[in-house]
C-alpha cells in the first residue's frame, strides 16, 4: 500500500503537482457526469475535478478568468460552437506544439482543419463526436442503382434507389424525419446545401441552391408520404413503413440494437460539391494561463486513447474521433453506426458542416427559414427561384440582426455571414 500511495505522488508529481480542474459543456446529466468520473477517468494517473456545466454559465466562467487574470481552469471540453467567444477574447492556448504526440490518433482531417477555428493554429483537440448517418433494410439492397457504392452513394443515385423501391413494391419506401419534432432542418443545413453549394448560408439562394431544390422535390416524389409526421426514423424503419432512412444517430440506434440482421448504416450521400455532413463535434482545449497545462495536455492525451474513446462509446454513448478497432464485444448495432461514421468524415469528399454558431435565441428562426423554403418548394410546387429570394431576405435579416458570424462549411466573415 505504501508503494503505491509514492507511486500516486510521483503521478501526480508529473502531471503538473496539482489537481486539473475540467470544465465541460458536456456530459452534464447526473449519469453521464458519474459516468465519466467513475469510469471513464478511472484510470487516469491524476486527480481531475470535473465540472459539468450549461453553456451560458461555463462560457461567463472561461471569459470572467481571462478578464481578471486569475484562471482556475486548466481544460474545457465542449462543442466547437462553444469555443469562438474565447478565441476572439484572447483566452485560448494555442496546442501546436502538443498535436505532434498524437499523431497515432489519425484524426480525421476535416476534424483538425475545425480544430484551428478559422485561424492558421490549433485552438482544440478533436475528443467526441456524434452525427447523422443513413440506414437501410437489407431488403432494400436488391434494388439499388447498378454499380451503386453504399459507401459513395450519390444524391442522383439515392433517387433512382428509391424510384426502384416503389416500382418493384408499389410503396414510396424513402424516408426523413420532416415532422413537429424530426431534425429535417438539419439535413438541409449540414447535408444537402454543403453538398450542392459548399455552403449553409451565403449561397443560399445560388444557382445551385435553386438545382438542388429542383432535384430534391424531384426525389420528394418517391419519399413516404408520412415522412411529415416523422419525428424519429428508428420507429417507421422496425414497423417496415420506410426501408430507408436518414436521422441522428441517436434516433436510428434502437433499430440497429434491435435487428442488427436486418438493417445496415452508411453515410450520406455525396453531391457535387462533395459528402456535406454535419458532426456534433466535441473538443478539448486549454485556457491561456492555465494553472496546470500539462496536467491537462496529459489529460486530452489520456482521453483521445483509442481505449478510452471506446470506453467513452460505450458508457455514454458519444462516438470515436480517432482510429479504433472495434471490439468484438461491441453491440452489432452500435458497431454498425460506428463504422458507418468514421466511413462519412473521412476521405476526400468529406465536407464538415457545424451546428449554427452565434444565433443565440433567433435558432428556432433560423431554422424555419429552411422548413419553410422545403414546405413552400416541395409540398406546396411553389416557383423556387421566387421562394429563395423571398426566404434569402429572412435569413439575411437574421444574420445581420444576430451579427452571427459564418460557420463551416462557409468561410470565416470579419461580421455577420452575408446571404448573397
Amino acid at each position: 500500500m505504501r508503494w503505491l500511495a509514492i507511486s500516486v505522488v510521483f503521478a501526480s508529481f508529473a502531471l503538473g503537482q496539482g489537481t486539473v480542474v475540467f470544465l465541460s459543456t458536456q456530459l452534464r446529466p447526473l449519469e453521464e457526469a458519474q459516468k465519466m468520473r467513475q469510469v471513464i477517468l478511472r484510470d487516469f494517473p491524476g486527480r481531475v475535478e470535473f465540472i459539468p456545466e450549461d453553456t451560458g454559465p461555463f462560457t461567463d466562467r472561461v471569459l470572467a478568468e481571462a478578464r481578471a487574470g486569475r484562471v482556475t481552469i486548466s481544460l474545457l471540453g465542449g462543442l466547437h460552437g462553444d469555443f469562438p467567444p474565447f478565441l476572439v477574447a484572447g483566452a485560448l492556448d494555442p496546442l501546436d506544439d502538443f498535436l505532434p504526440r498524437l499523431a497515432e490518433r489519425r484524426f480525421p482531417q476535416a476534424f483538425l482543419n475545425l480544430a484551428k477555428l478559422g485561424t492558421g493554429n490549433t485552438y482544440y483537440v478533436p475528443w467526441m463526436q456524434a452525427t447523422y448517418i443513413m440506414v437501410a433494410h437489407r431488403e432494400a439492397l436488391r434494388y439499388l442503382p447498378p454499380r451503386a457504392d453504399l459507401n459513395a452513394l450519390t444524391y442522383s443515385q439515392l433517387r433512382e434507389w428509391a424510384a426502384n423501391l416503389q416500382q418493384a413494391t408499389g410503396r414510396r419506401l424513402l424516408g426523413f424525419p420532416a415532422g413537429p419534432r424530426g431534425l429535417m432542418h438539419r439535413f438541409f443545413q449540414g447535408y444537402l446545401y454543403p453538398a450542392y453549394t459548399a455552403s449553409a448560408v451565403v449561397k443560399y439562394r445560388s444557382q445551385e441552391a435553386e438545382a438542388m431544390w429542383r432535384e430534391f422535390r424531384e426525389l420528394w416524389r418517391y419519399v413516404n408520404p408520412q415522412s411529415t409526421t416523422y419525428d424519429f426514423m428508428q420507429e417507421p424503419l422496425l414497423a417496415g413503413e420506410v426501408w430507408v432512412a436518414w436521422d441522428h444517430t441517436a434516433r436510428l440506434l434502437e433499430a440497429l440494437r434491435q435487428r442488427p440482421q436486418d438493417f445496415v448504416a452508411f453515410p450520406a450521400p455525396i453531391g457535387p460539391r462533395g459528402r456535406g455532413f454535419m458532426p456534433v463535434l466535441a473538443g478539448l482545449a486549454v485556457p491561456k494561463g492555465a494553472p496546470n497545462r500539462t496536467g491537462a495536455l496529459e489529460l486530452v492525451e489520456y482521453l483521445t486513447r483509442p481505449a478510452v474513446q471506446l470506453t467513452t462509446l460505450r458508457e455514454v454513448g458519444f462516438f470515436p474521433v480517432v482510429d479504433v478497432r472495434l471490439p468484438p464485444d461491441l453491440p452489432q448495432g452500435t458497431r454498425m453506426a460506428a463504422e458507418a461514421i468514421a466511413r462519412q468524415a473521412g476521405g476526400r469528399t468529406a465536407l464538415p458542416s457545424l451546428l449554427p454558431v452565434g444565433l443565440g435565441a433567433r435558432g428556432g428562426e433560423f431554422n424555419k427559414v429552411y422548413m419553410d423554403t422545403f414546405v413552400r418548394t416541395v409540398l406546396r410546387g411553389e416557383d423556387i427561384r421566387r421562394v429563395l429570394d423571398q426566404e434569402a431576405a429572412n435569413l439575411r435579416r437574421i444574420m445581420q440582426e444576430t451579427g452571427a458570424p459564418c460557420w463551416a462549411p462557409d468561410p470565416p466573415s470579419p461580421g455577420a455571414c452575408p446571404v448573397e
